[in-house]
């Protein structure tokens, strides 16, 4: 059975910032839970497509993964583990600023497709101060295998630890993506 989980967190950064730098495929293992101990393994970027226009992210170096790009990452599937999971994913959508789409091609997951979506939205704070930033809104379709096995994994564990593992990411990301504005230090 397919299955969905949804993610957003708002940040104060600027559309095109917070975009590349999800689109930098090496922010990946820095965004998953240290007990994975997570790695690219290998990676085969295409470049995106022309910029539609320059923008303050424009001058950030950093590598940008376009629709096509592929990549294989290992990590550990439990705290502890000795074994490794390979995964071999690929970016199957990719528009600048707004979204970027990647599929399982081979891991864990019977199915596995992640869209990351991006827009500008303004916060108003309690002392009424509006702040421009982003919100990312993250949506994942999945299925396990095993059949209903799989369902009834997914019911035990599967969307708890999805839960926990975005909570870290959304932490993570506020943290490399302050570091990444301050002038000349790089995340």
């Amino acid at each position: 059975m397919r299955h969905t989980f949804h993610s957003e967190q708002w940040l104060p950064y600027p559309v095109d910032l917070v975009f590349a730098f999800f689109a930098n495929p090496e922010n990946l293992p820095r965004l998953m839970p240290p007990w994975q101990r997570a790695r690219i393994e290998k990676i085969s970027i295409a470049p995106p497509p022309p910029r539609p226009e320059p923008t303050d992210a424009s001058s950030i170096s950093t590598i940008v993964a376009g629709a096509n790009t592929k990549l294989t990452i290992s990590f550990r599937p439990l705290p502890y583990s000795p074994i490794r999971v390979p995964w071999d994913a690929e970016i199957s959508e990719f528009v600048w600023n707004d979204h970027f789409c990647d599929r399982q091609l081979r891991g864990p997951f019977a199915y596995w497709h992640h869209c990351h979506r991006l827009h500008t939205e303004n916060r108003t704070d309690a002392s009424g101060i509006s702040t421009s930033g982003t919100l990312l809104y993250d949506e994942v379709a999945y299925e396990l295998p095993l059949g209903k096995l799989g369902d009834l994994g997914n019911r035990l564990f599967i969307t708890r630890q999805l839960r926990s593992t975005f909570d870290y990411r959304h932490a993570r990301t506020n943290e490399l993506l302050s570091l990444q504005v301050r002038p000349g230090i790089q995340p």
